[in-house]
C-alpha cells in the first residue's frame, strides 16, 4: 500500500525548481529588525515586488539605502528607487554587459547584509513558515507577521 501524500495548493503557491512554494519578502532596518514584509507566490520575480516592499513599511519613513542581492540587478528598479530618493546597493550580475552603475565605495555597505540574512534564518526557526501547512494565504501571512513580531520583541 502506497503512503498517502498531500500536495501543496491554494493561492500564492507557485512552481519552483524543487516543487511548489511561497516567497517571504522581508525588509529590515540596519540591526535586522523587520520593518516590512509580505508573502508572494514563488514563481513571481522578486525584482517586481521591491517597490511594494518599500511602500508597505511599518515605520512610515523611506529608507536611505536598500541592500539587495544580485536578483535586483536591473537598471529600471535602480532608476525608480533613485527617483524616490533611495540608493540601491546591489552587486552586478556576473554577465552584465552594460557599464557599472555604482562604485566600490557603496558596495562596502553590502558587507552588512549578513544582518538581513540572519533575520531570514530566524524566520526559518518557525516551523509554520518552513513548511507551509495553511491552505489560505492570509493565514500563512498572519503567521509570517507573528514571527516577525516575535523577532522584534526578542530584539528589545
Amino acid at each position: 500500500m502506497a503512503p498517502f501524500r498531500l500536495q501543496k495548493g491554494g493561492a500564492e503557491v507557485g512552481k519552483t525548481k524543487k516543487g511548489k512554494g511561497t516567497k517571504l519578502m522581508l525588509m529590515t532596518d540596519g540591526n535586522g529588525v523587520p520593518i516590512s514584509g509580505f508573502t508572494i507566490s514563488a514563481q513571481v520575480a522578486e525584482v517586481t515586488t521591491i517597490e511594494t516592499l518599500v511602500d508597505i513599511q511599518v515605520a512610515g519613513q523611506k529608507p536611505e539605502r536598500l541592500l539587495y542581492d544580485k536578483a535586483a540587478d536591473a537598471d529600471w528598479i535602480r532608476d525608480t528607487l533613485q527617483l524616490r530618493g533611495i540608493e540601491q546597493i546591489t552587486p552586478h550580475r556576473k554577465g552584465r554587459k552594460k557599464p557599472s552603475r555604482q562604485d566600490g565605495r557603496s558596495l562596502r555597505r553590502y558587507a552588512s547584509r549578513w544582518k538581513v540574512e540572519r533575520t531570514i534564518s530566524w524566520l526559518g526557526y518557525q516551523r509554520r513558515l518552513l513548511v507551509r501547512h495553511e491552505y489560505y494565504p492570509h493565514l500563512f501571512e498572519g503567521f509570517f507577521h507573528l514571527a516577525c513580531l516575535m523577532i522584534c520583541l526578542n530584539r528589545f
